[in-house]
C-alpha cells in the first residue's frame, strides 16, 4: 500500500523532520513534476509565508522540480490565494504555497495547486504519492534556485480589488487588521490604503519566528482591543498564510465565520447570485446558521472540516458562496480557495450598499450555546474503538434529544482530538464536553 503523504490540507510537519525533510521535498517536487502528463516543459509557482524554514523549502522543492526539467518562479511571501490565482490566470502547470497556516513558527507544510488554481483532489494526490513510492529514481544533487517574480503579487492584488471598485461612504474609514506577522504583511495594509482606508496595523513587523504568535485570527482579543482603543469601524485578523479572516465590530464583538456567511448570503440573495438558494458550511457550523438561513428561504449543504471539501461542494452543486465557522470562505465569483482579504472586501461591500454597520449585520445571526475543547492526542485511534468514549457520546447526544449536535473528530492538521456541542444551555455543554474530554483521557491514556 502507498504511504500517505498529503493530509487534509496538503503536507504538514515539523520543518527539518519527515516529511518535511531536504530529500523528501526535493523528491517531492520532483514528483509533482513527473505525476503530471508527459510533453513540454513545465512551469511552477511558488509562494510561502513569512517562516524562517520557508526558504530552504522552498529551494529544495525547485531543486527537485528543476532536475526534472521544470521551470520554477517564486513570488515570494504572499497570501495562499496569491498562488492559486497565478496558477490559475498564468500558464503555470501547478502552484505550490509553502505554509502551515495557523500553526506555530515550528510547523510548515505544502499545499499544492492545479494550474486551474485549484486544491489537488484526493486523486492527484495520490498520484503524487505513488510516484514518490517508486524506487527506480532519485533526485540528482544540482541547484535549482527559483525566479523572482514580483509582478505576480500586483497582479493578484487586482483581481481582488474587484470585489470593492467602490468604497462609497466607507471611503476613510478606519479599520485595524491584524497580519499575524505572516503572509498578507505584504499585501493587506498596502490594498487597503491604496483603496482609500486608514489603517491601524498590528502583526506586521515578522521576523521568521513571530508568525501566529499571540495574534491573528486565533488570537481576536488583540485586535478587538484595538479597534475600541483607536476607535476603529471594524477589524480583521487574518491568519498565517491569509486564507482566513475573523472580523471584530466597532465594539470589540467578534464576528466569525458563521455571521459573515449568513450576510454574505442574503447580499448574494438580494442580487440573485445565490445558485440554488444554497449556502456551503462544515460540520463545525453553528445549528443557529442552518436555522437563520432555512428562515429565509437558503438551504444549508454541511461538508466534512476544510475548505477544499466545502469548494469540492461548491464545484459539483455550482453553488456561489461557502465558508468555515473558522473564517474560510470562498466566493465563487473570486477564486476556488479561501481569502480572507477577498473575505474583507465582500464584508465591505455589503455594508458600503446596506448603509449598516457590522454590528447590525452580525446580529442577524443567533447561535446556540457551543463549546468546543481540544485534547492533545498521540495516536489516532478510531473513535468507534474506544467503547468508553462511545459510550459517553452516546449518552450526550441522548440528553441533548435532537435540541443541539455533538461533534467528535480529529483535526487535520494538528495532533488533536476535538470535541464540538451546542445545545440550548452553556452550563450543561460546558460539562458534557468536559465528560467526553474525561473519557477520551482515560481511553487514550
Amino acid at each position: 500500500m502507498t504511504p500517505r503523504l498529503f493530509g487534509t490540507d496538503g503536507v504538514r510537519g515539523v520543518a527539518g523532520r519527515w516529511p518535511l525533510d531536504p530529500p523528501t521535498l526535493a523528491r517531492l517536487g520532483a514528483a509533482l513534476v513527473r505525476a503530471l502528463p508527459k510533453g513540454r516543459p513545465r512551469h511552477l509557482v511558488v509562494g510561502r509565508d513569512t517562516r524562517e524554514s520557508g526558504e530552504w523549502i522552498e529551494r529544495e522543492l525547485a531543486r527537485g522540480a528543476a532536475a526534472e526539467g521544470a521551470i520554477v518562479s517564486t513570488a515570494g511571501v504572499v497570501p495562499t490565494p496569491a498562488v492559486a490565482y497565478v496558477a490559475g490566470a498564468f500558464d503555470f502547470d501547478l502552484g505550490l504555497v509553502i505554509s502551515a497556516s495557523h500553526n506555530p513558527h515550528p510547523d510548515n507544510g505544502v499545499k499544492v495547486f492545479s494550474g486551474r488554481g485549484e486544491k489537488f483532489d484526493e486523486a492527484e494526490e495520490r498520484a503524487v504519492e505513488e510516484v514518490m513510492a517508486d524506487e527506480s529514481w532519485g533526485v540528482p544533487g544540482r541547484d535549482g534556485s527559483p525566479q523572482p517574480r514580483p509582478d505576480l503579487v500586483d497582479a493578484y492584488l487586482q483581481h481582488v480589488a474587484r470585489l470593492l471598485p467602490d468604497a462609497g461612504s466607507l471611503a476613510g474609514s478606519r479599520i485595524a487588521i491584524d497580519m499575524a506577522n505572516g503572509a498578507t504583511t505584504r499585501t493587506a495594509a498596502r490594498l487597503l490604503e491604496a483603496m482609500g482606508f486608514e489603517v491601524v496595523a498590528l502583526g506586521d513587523q515578522p521576523d521568521g519566528r513571530n508568525i501566529n504568535l499571540d495574534c491573528g485570527s486565533t488570537h481576536p482579543q488583540r485586535i478587538a482591543d484595538t479597534v475600541v482603543r483607536e476607535r476603529c469601524r471594524l477589524g480583521v485578523a487574518f491568519d498565517g498564510d491569509g486564507d482566513r479572516a475573523i472580523f471584530v465590530d466597532a465594539h470589540g464583538r467578534t464576528v466569525d465565520g458563521d455571521a459573515v456567511l449568513l450576510m454574505l448570503a442574503l447580499d448574494y440573495q438580494r442580487d440573485g447570485r445565490l445558485t440554488g438558494d444554497t449556502v456551503v458550511a462544515t460540520v463545525m457550523s453553528n445549528a443557529g446558521l442552518e436555522l437563520a438561513l432555512r428562515q429565509r428561504g437558503i438551504r444549508m449543504l454541511r461538508t466534512p472540516v476544510g475548505d477544499k471539501h466545502v469548494m469540492d461542494e461548491m464545484r459539483r452543486g455550482g453553488f456561489a458562496l461557502g465558508g468555515e465557522q473558522s473564517g474560510h470562505i470562498v466566493l465563487a465569483e473570486h477564486l476556488p480557495t479561501g481569502d480572507g482579504l477577498a473575505t474583507t472586501l465582500a464584508v465591505l461591500r455589503v455594508m458600503a450598499r446596506t448603509g449598516r454597520e457590522l454590528t447590525e449585520l452580525a446580529g442577524e445571526l443567533v447561535v446556540l450555546p457551543q463549546t468546543l475543547k481540544n485534547v492533545r492526542v498521540s495516536t489516532r485511534t478510531p473513535i468507534d474503538d474506544l467503547p468508553l468514549v462511545q459510550a459517553e457520546i452516546e449518552r450526550v447526544t441522548a440528553a441533548i434529544a435532537g435540541r443541539g449536535r455533538v461533534l467528535v473528530r480529529y483535526s487535520g492538521t494538528e495532533p488533536l482530538l476535538r470535541v464540538m456541542i451546542e445545545g440550548e444551555d452553556q452550563a450543561r455543554v460546558e460539562r458534557w464536553a468536559d465528560d467526553i474530554v474525561d473519557a477520551v483521557r482515560k481511553a487514550l491514556g
